[in-house]
């Protein structure tokens, strides 16, 4: 089959790896000039006029991600030494946290609760107990509780210390806001799936490098083709077979966002027969009724800085009358991970704000929480960077009508918007261009 990719990102180079894989000839279409969507490198400069590379907001994976870690050597990226593998620490500057010790699943998160620094006897009680119910019921939860409902049962400092972290590390939404039952899934598969799931791996080389261009040189070195500049702006339907910009193609994948997913089929679904024109309508009804959260990652530099671990947790808090906001709740020294000595990413998941305001914020931030007195190098803001992955969300289904599927970290499915999930979404997408069946849905497995 030929089959035409509007979209280089993770799920989009994903899906063309899968599709060649298993011998179709897919090209791939990207409206910008660069591959790797909203995880891809940036270029800029330190201070001092140094080239740097830095990505479009600072990423981690955990080990839970199997497909990703699959695929990346797949295409040729050795994951040990492009990533860096640390047993899960959430640890404050002061040293208060959790750490896990690098022991087998799930005993590693045991004897990590047990140990927990600052945390007393009640803290690490009511974190097994939780825990314990949550195992008991196979990690399944009411689908309207958010993750603040789900956790209602934990001490101030468990809540503030280790769930809020993770949720919006994981979810990228506030804990009162969360879905509870899509945060259970991703603590099922980190605590209790693979050996290692709940490792932190963090890159050390920027996201481009980690798997879109190695997807990418794999792609054409087996005679597919990536368009780079190239916006689809007709797709319609024609004796079985599908018009990209006027090019025929046995099938497509929408690998784009949401948004330019929609784009390109509300001029579609005017075009091609009427009982798809109403299943293409729904599904964008679908998408664009979808919220989204922001990421802005705030890029500071100074001379000889280093961290006392590659990753720290701080605390975030919008501020109040007697506090300024400290909005960032993680800070990562990118010269322990392959990065320029003295450069830190400073995150801030499901930011509000303006840029310059954000990047103010957070340098005092820096100043109070870290004592360090830090230059801003950049501020990248991704202003729809994941959907709001709130209680009972209906997301867009992967198949839209037959021959016409799509892929991305937004789709329906188990997981919220990771690479992962990008990931995963990419492969299913690539099988189901083969199926009939518009019931198709994913399948973590």
């Amino acid at each position: 089959m030929k089959i035409a990719l509007i979209g280089a990102g993770w799920a989009g180079m994903a899906a063309a790896v899968e599709a060649t894989r298993v011998g179709h000839h897919a090209i791939v279409f990207e409206a910008s000039r660069t591959l790797g969507g909203r995880a891809r490198a940036v270029n800029s400069r330190l201070p001092d006029g140094t080239p740097v590379t830095l990505d479009n907001g600072q990423h981690i994976l955990i080990g839970a991600y199997t497909e990703t870690l699959r695929l990346m050597q797949f295409v040729g990226v050795s994951p040990a030494t492009a990533l860096q593998r640390l047993p899960m620490t959430l640890l404050s500057p002061d040293g208060q946290g959790v750490q896990f010790p690098n022991w087998p699943t799930p005993l590693d998160a045991l004897a990590g609760i047990a140990t927990a620094r600052g945390w007393t006897l009640a803290d690490k009680g009511s974190l097994l107990r939780a825990a314990t119910g949550w195992q008991w019921r196979r990690f399944q939860c009411d689908a309207a509780l958010s993750v603040a409902q789900l956790c209602q049962g934990l001490s101030p400092r468990v809540l503030d210390q280790l769930i809020e972290p993770l949720c919006v590390s994981a979810l990228n939404t506030p804990s009162d806001r969360a879905s509870g039952q899509v945060f259970l899934r991703v603590l099922k598969d980190a605590l209790f799936g693979v050996q290692g799931g709940a490792n932190l791996l963090l890159p050390r080389v920027d996201l481009s490098a980690l798997f879109p261009d190695a997807a990418a040189r794999w792609l054409t070195q087996q005679g597919g083709e990536i368009r780079l500049g190239t916006r689809v702006n007709t797709l319609s339907q024609q004796d079985g077979q599908w018009q990209v910009n006027g090019e025929l193609f046995d099938a497509v994948i929408l690998a784009a966002s949401a948004s330019e997913s929609a784009r390109v089929l509300e001029s579609s679904a005017l075009i091609t027969n009427a009982g798809h024109a109403e299943k293409i309508q729904n599904w964008v009804r679908t998408a664009r009724a979808l919220s989204f959260e922001a990421i802005t990652t705030v890029y500071g530099w100074g001379r000889g800085v280093t961290l006392a671990h590659p990753m720290l947790t701080l605390r975030g808090h919008t501020g109040d009358a007697k506090t300024a906001p400290a909005p960032a709740q993680f800070v990562f020294d990118r010269g322990q991970l392959g990065g320029p000595p003295g450069l830190l990413a400073f995150v801030i998941s499901a930011s509000t704000g303006e840029r310059e305001v954000l990047q103010a914020q957070v340098l005092i931030q820096a100043q109070k929480q870290l004592s360090l007195s830090l230059q801003a190098v950049q501020t990248v803001v991704e202003k729809r960077a994941t959907f709001a992955c709130t209680p009972g969300l209906q997301r867009p289904a992967q198949t839209i009508v037959a021959g016409l599927v799509a892929c991305g970290d937004y789709l329906d499915g188990p997981y919220p918007a990771t690479l992962e999930g990008a990931i995963m979404s990419g492969l299913t997408a690539a099988k189901a261009c083969l199926m009939t069946d518009q019931t198709f849905s994913i399948n973590p497995h």
